[in-house]
C-alpha cells in the first residue's frame, strides 16, 4: 500500500504537469504530432503532386520552369529550385506562366503558357520528360493549337473522361477575354478538334481561368478561378458533369451557384485562387494547393503558394472550406514522413526548438493583426539594435512584415559575414519570407539580425520587423 504523503505528492506533481501542459500554445502541442505552416512557396499559380516518395511543386517563375522537390510538405519552402526548362525561342520565352505536369504512359508532360513579350500572344505549349521523373529533363513537344482558336490562351489543364483526353484552358470566347474553353486531344501533345466555349458564372463579368479537375463517384468537377488576379476577390467557382457525359457539349455542364472558396478577411487571406489538387502520400486525403496574398490592396505581387486539406459535401462535391491564415498550424498530410518544422515567435514564444534575445531599442504590438503570426510583431529603426535567434537544426527561415517604411538589416549566421537584407515592401504584407539561411550541419546555430539604419531610395524609413522564424531539423 502507498504511503499517504507520497501518494499526495504524486497527485500534486501530476496536477502541476496537467496545468503546465495547458499553458503550452496549441501550435506547440500540435508540432509534436507532425505539423507544418504555410507558405509552401513564394510564387503564384502553383501546381503540385506526390510521386514516388516526393512532393513536386511548380509555380509561375516568368523566365523559365522550375520545380521544388521534397519528401515532406514541411520542406517545400526551403527546397532548391530545379530548372527543368528554359526556352531560347524568342517567340515563346517571355512571361512563362502557370506550368503544370501530368503523367501518361511513364512520361511526364509539362503544360504551360508563354509569349514573345506581348500578353495577347500567350499560347499553350507542352514539354515531354526524357524519363519517368517530374523534375526532368524535358524536351519541347509543341504547341497546343485548336483549329478555331489561334489567339490568347493560358492556364492549360488536362481532363481524362470516357477513355478520351481533353485540354481545358482560358481563352477568348463570346463572354470573356479569359473564358473557359475545352478541346479534344488525340495524345498528350496533339489537339484533335475545335475548342468549345463554356459559359461559366463567376460573380463578376470578367475572367474565368485556371480550370482544374476532380473526379469522384461518377462526377467530374471543374474548379476554376474568377475575377481579376490582382483583386482581393479573386476566387474559386465550380462546374460539374457526369463522368459518362461528353465534356465538349457545353449544355452537359452544371453550374454551382456562388463561390466555393473566397477571401477570408478574419484570417488575413485575400484573392485565393489558381489552385490545383493532389493526394496525400497514402492516398487517403485530398489536398488543395492555391495562391493567395496577405493584403486587401489590388496588387499582383505577394501571391504566395499555400496548401490545405479539403473535404466533401453531402452531395459528393468537394468542400474546400475557408482559406486558413498563412501561419496556421496544420497536421501533415496522411503518410507524410515529416519531420515537423518548429517555430520561434517574435515575443520569444517557441514550439520548443529555439529562443530569441533582443538588444537595443525594440517596439512591439498587435497592430499588424491577422497579417502576423500570433497577431503580433517586433520592430526597430534604432541603428545597432539586434535580434539573436538560437536554434537546433539545419536551417532557419525568417518571415517578417514588409512595409513602405522598412529598411535594411544585416544578417549573419554563427558569427560569419553579414548579408544585407531589405525589408521594404511597396504594399504592407505580413509573414513574407525575408531570409533563409544556407543549409547547415545539424546542431545549435545562431542567426543575428542587426538594424543598420539604412534604407533603399524607395523606402520612407529604416524599420526592421520580426514576426516568426521557421526551423528545419533535417
Amino acid at each position: 500500500m502507498s504511503h499517504p504523503r507520497r501518494l499526495w505528492l504524486i497527485l500534486v506533481a501530476l496536477a502541476g504537469l496537467v496545468l503546465s501542459l495547458g499553458t503550452v500554445p496549441r501550435a506547440a502541442e500540435a508540432a509534436a504530432a507532425g505539423t507544418f505552416r504555410n507558405p509552401v512557396g513564394t510564387k503564384p499559380d502553383p501546381f503540385m503532386t506526390y510521386f514516388n516518395g516526393n512532393y513536386y511543386l511548380t509555380m509561375t517563375e516568368g523566365d523559365s520552369i522550375r520545380i521544388r522537390k521534397s519528401p515532406s510538405v514541411a520542406g517545400l519552402l526551403r527546397a532548391s529550385a530545379i530548372t527543368v526548362w528554359t526556352d531560347t525561342d524568342a517567340g515563346r520565352n517571355k512571361n512563362v506562366w502557370a506550368p503544370e505536369f501530368h503523367r501518361f504512359n511513364g512520361r511526364w508532360y509539362m503544360y504551360y503558357t508563354a509569349d514573345n513579350g506581348i500578353d495577347d500572344n500567350h499560347r499553350l505549349y507542352v514539354l515531354e520528360s526524357d524519363g519517368d521523373d517530374p523534375a526532368g529533363s524535358y524536351h519541347f513537344r509543341g504547341q497546343l493549337l485548336p483549329p478555331n482558336h489561334d489567339k490568347f490562351a493560358i492556364d492549360a489543364s488536362i481532363l481524362q473522361q470516357n477513355g478520351r483526353m481533353y485540354v481545358a484552358f482560358a481563352g477568348i470566347n463570346q463572354w470573356q477575354h479569359n473564358g473557359i474553353m475545352i478541346a479534344p486531344l488525340s495524345d498528350p501533345w496533339t489537339v484533335s478538334g475545335n475548342a468549345v466555349p463554356i459559359n461559366a458564372a463567376g460573380g463578376c463579368s470578367t475572367i474565368r481561368e485556371a480550370p482544374e479537375f476532380l473526379q469522384r463517384n461518377g462526377t467530374t468537377y471543374m474548379v476554376y478561378s474568377t475575377c481579376d488576379t490582382g483583386l482581393p476577390d479573386y476566387q474559386l467557382w465550380q462546374l460539374s458533369i457526369p463522368s459518362t457525359a461528353d465534356p465538349l457539349v457545353a449544355a452537359n455542364w452544371t453550374q454551382r451557384s456562388g463561390a466555393i472558396f473566397s477571401r477570408n478577411d478574419a484570417a488575413g487571406v485575400y484573392g485565393p485562387g489558381h489552385n490545383g489538387f493532389f493526394t496525400s502520400p497514402d492516398g487517403t486525403e485530398t489536398w488543395m494547393v492555391y495562391g493567395a496574398k496577405a493584403t486587401s490592396a489590388t496588387t499582383y505581387t505577394n501571391r504566395v503558394s499555400r496548401i490545405q486539406r479539403i473535404g466533401w459535401n453531402a452531395d459528393g462535391s468537394p468542400s474546400l472550406g475557408r482559406p486558413l491564415a498563412v501561419g496556421a498550424t496544420q497536421d501533415l498530410p496522411s503518410g507524410d514522413p515529416g519531420p515537423s518544422t518548429a517555430w520561434i515567435n517574435d515575443d520569444g514564444r517557441t514550439s520548443g526548438n529555439g529562443s530569441l534575445a533582443l538588444t537595443g531599442s525594440w517596439s512591439s504590438g498587435t497592430g499588424c493583426g491577422v497579417q502576423c503570426f500570433w497577431g503580433d510583431d517586433h520592430w526597430s529603426a534604432a541603428t545597432g539594435a539586434t535580434a539573436t535567434l538560437t536554434f537546433t537544426g539545419t536551417q532557419l527561415g525568417l518571415l517578417s512584415v514588409r512595409d513602405t517604411g522598412n529598411g535594411i538589416a544585416a544578417i549573419s549566421v554563427d558569427g560569419g559575414a553579414e548579408t544585407s537584407v531589405d525589408f521594404y515592401g511597396a504594399i504592407r504584407v505580413g509573414e513574407a519570407l525575408t531570409y533563409l539561411t544556407p543549409k547547415l550541419a545539424y546542431g545549435t546555430h545562431t542567426v543575428r539580425v542587426r538594424v543598420t539604419g539604412t534604407k533603399s531610395s524607395a523606402s520612407a524609413g529604416t524599420v526592421v520587423s520580426l514576426d516568426r522564424a521557421e526551423i528545419w531539423t533535417n
